[in-house]
């Protein structure tokens, strides 16, 4: 049986949003997609998160946008990492490292 999906830890969507963009540009329900993908299952992200991150992050300069049309013919925003946006997905990553490191150390400690 496969096992539900997991809440997102507090910081952990905009790391992922960064990822799915970094492998390409999508439109919003692309990134979903490929959250879903690329975590295995493990994070499903729907829109009541997601468009709110991603405006956010295009405020921040992190993303671009363009209107463009879909796989089924349908207008949607398109999403791509700027320059920023890869220098912050290198930034989130190392930090994510940091604490994954640090949670395997406490795990293993007796």
């Amino acid at each position: 049986m496969a096992r539900p999906p997991a809440a997102l830890l507090q910081g952990t969507l905009d790391l992922l949003i960064l990822k799915a963009l970094n492998l390409g540009a999508l439109h919003g329900l692309g990134v979903s997609r490929r959250i879903e993908a690329i975590t295995r299952g493990t994070f499903l992200v729907k829109p009541g998160s997601l468009f709110p991150a991603l405006h956010r992050m295009e405020e921040a300069g992190w993303l671009a946008a363009s209107w463009g049309n879909s796989e089924n013919n349908r207008r949607a925003r398109y999403y791509k990492l700027t320059a920023a946006g890869r220098r912050q997905f290198e930034s989130e990553v190392s930090q994510w490292e940091r604490i994954a490191t640090a949670i395997a150390y406490a795990l293993q400690a007796t």
